[in-house]
Order: C-alpha cells, then sequence, then structure tokens
C-alpha cells in the first residue's frame, strides 16, 4: 500500500491499557484512559473513537467501530527502560538496549544546572527526583516567592522545569 503521507499521533501519559512487564516499573496496572474513563462515567472522544482508538481497548464510553478511518494501534515495548523518549525511539522503529541515563540519585550535573540558570536568569530550586505533583507542593510556594524554576526528574531521563505561570510569565 501506497501512501502520501502518514500522520502519527503519539499521546504522551494517555496510556490504554497495561504491558505485561509494567509491574517491573511500579505500573502494574496501568491504564491511564481506562481510568478516567471509568472514573468520569464515560468519556467522549469522538475523533479519536472515528480513527478507532476503542478498538484497542475497552474505554467507557468510547465505541469499537468496524470501519475507522485511520489506522490504529497500541505499543508493547520491547525497548529496556522507562522513558518518553525510549517509547518515541522505539515507535519510529529503534529499539533501545541499554536504558538512557536517569537522574534520580543526585539531580542533574552542576555543570548543566549552572548553564541553565546563566541562559535563563532564573536560580534553579528543586534539582532532584520527584512525582511533579509532590515537587509542586514543597516547592511550589518558594517558586512563586523568588520567580525561580523548579527543576526535577522522574524515573526517567527527562529534566522537567516547572514554575507558576502568574509568576514566571508563559513568555519565559
Amino acid at each position: 500500500m501506497k501512501f502520501k503521507r502518514i500522520f502519527t499521533i503519539v499521546m504522551d501519559s494517555v496510556g490504554c491499557g497495561t504491558e505485561p512487564h509494567s509491574k517491573d516499573y511500579g505500573d502494574d496496572g496501568a491504564n491511564t484512559i481506562g481510568h478516567i474513563s471509568e472514573a468520569c462515567g464515560g468519556i467522549t472522544l469522538k475523533n479519536l473513537e472515528s480513527l478507532g482508538y476503542g478498538n484497542i481497548t475497552p474505554i467507557k464510553g468510547v465505541k469499537e467501530i468496524a470501519n475507522p478511518i485511520g489506522g490504529y494501534g497500541y505499543q508493547q515495548e520491547i525497548s529496556i527502560g522507562k522513558d518518553t523518549l525510549t517509547g518515541h525511539f522505539e515507535i519510529m522503529g529503534l529499539k533501545v538496549t541499554k536504558p538512557f541515563k536517569t537522574f534520580t540519585d543526585n539531580g542533574f550535573p552542576k555543570e548543566l544546572i549552572d548553564e541553565l540558570e546563566h541562559q535563563t536568569g532564573h536560580k534553579v530550586i528543586g534539582n532532584c527526583a520527584a512525582s511533579g505533583t509532590e515537587i509542586l507542593k514543597v516547592l511550589g510556594e518558594e517558586q512563586m516567592k523568588t520567580n525561580s524554576m523548579i527543576v526535577y526528574t522522574s524515573s526517567d531521563s527527562v529534566l522537567q522545569i516547572a514554575a507558576h505561570e502568574e509568576t514566571f510569565g508563559l513568555e519565559e
């Protein structure tokens, strides 16, 4: 089959169903979209439904359809590691055989943090492994008072920055 154009839609953190090895990463029973749809009593996702999203796994409020207008599927990862980058690499055909370096023990290197502060003109607070919601509870008030940036990582290789839009500004 020949196509002029193919679009890949990646919905980070909107998992549908669970993988057999999810328990290896502390995520046994993960099914973000399924749990949201159950908690809400059903959800409406007409465009995704028309593409065949409801054919992947049961989602309350999203129907299975016989003739979707697009291709659909889910990824059962074969790479080693639990992070966004690993998943994106694999979607595009690259199997990751060695997990990416994580920064959960000591945070990001001082040189990187110094450069981030220099380039942005903002002090960095945090620089540790944390859940996004938890680090906001712990450092959110300080960030708003000092106009600093909260830098953190979860259990992956990604540097994340959080700041309140009213004190930090969306332009930043």
